[in-house]
């Protein structure tokens, strides 16, 4: 079984864009939407990605907090393309940079089209106590709000959240 130790952080201003040594496109679907989820009907999310010219078919238990199970298993594009196609909600655009700091790597995601003007920092971690610097860049942690999560955002876009929830208060 395969396990994601993540952590999810808002990033406060650019200074990690000097940093950036690999950027890489990404769109991505769901094929079960968050109201499924949140209502217990499914314990996993179901989505499809496309980052750079390589596909993937993913599948995530819905846990809150930052160790979730994760399968990705390659799809051939034009599969992902057709299954995009039939993707519930919004598709998730975003550009994935690469950072590296201090022994390890931060993948910056700077979100494009309706979640246009939301940038978060993941690092992934080989143990949940696992100690790691914060870059100057790097502002606070969201790994436990559900709101950041791409599910979340592909049925409930960046764009139409209030101007409390943008500015990181509970909304």
């Amino acid at each position: 079984m395969a396990i994601e130790i993540e952590r999810k952080f808002l990033v406060a201003g650019d200074a990690w864009r000097a940093a950036a040594h690999r950027v890489v496109p990404m769109a991505q679907g769901y094929l079960n939407d968050l109201a499924a989820m949140d209502a217990g009907a499914m314990k996993a999310s179901v989505r499809v990605r496309i980052a750079g010219d390589a596909a993937w078919l993913n599948l995530k238990s819905r846990e809150l907090g930052h160790t979730r199970q994760e399968f990705d298993y390659p799809i051939p594009v034009d599969d992902a393309r057709a299954l995009l196609a039939l993707s519930v909600g919004g598709l998730v655009d975003k550009r994935r940079h690469h950072v590296e700091f201090e022994g390890h790597l931060w993948e910056v995601d700077e979100f494009l089209g309706d979640n246009a003007g939301l940038v978060v920092a993941e690092i992934e971690l080989d143990d949940a106590d696992a100690v790691f610097a914060h870059p100057d860049w790097l502002g606070s942690e969201v790994t436990d709000e559900p709101r950041y999560y791409n599910l979340a955002l592909a049925s409930r876009p960046y764009s139409q959240w209030s101007e409390a929830e943008k500015a990181g208060q509970a909304g």
